[in-house]
């Protein structure tokens, strides 16, 4: 997956940098060849980015709940004395 991730980006890169060469030449081809590859990070690099770094992580650990924030106090309180 890490591996997938990174040609993903990479080849977004690229296609962003291919985008604005065209851009000098012919500027709608290079608009549309940017356009592409910010679309192809949103869609599809940005989605399973999240996913992998996701995965496995509990959401309960990084809100604020009473449970957690019971915590929070108790540490703080130990960290006072």
């Amino acid at each position: 997956m890490k591996n997938i991730i990174s040609i993903f980006f990479f080849l977004s890169m690229i296609g962003i940098a291919i985008g604005f060469y065209f851009k000098s030449g012919d500027e709608l081809l290079g608009n549309k060849i940017i356009g592409a590859s910010v679309s192809f990070m949103v869609f599809v690099f940005m989605p399973l980015f999240i996913y992998h770094r996701w995965k496995g992580k509990k959401l309960s650990d990084y809100t604020f709940s009473n449970e957690n924030l019971n915590k929070m106090k108790a540490k703080s309180s130990k960290s006072n004395k």
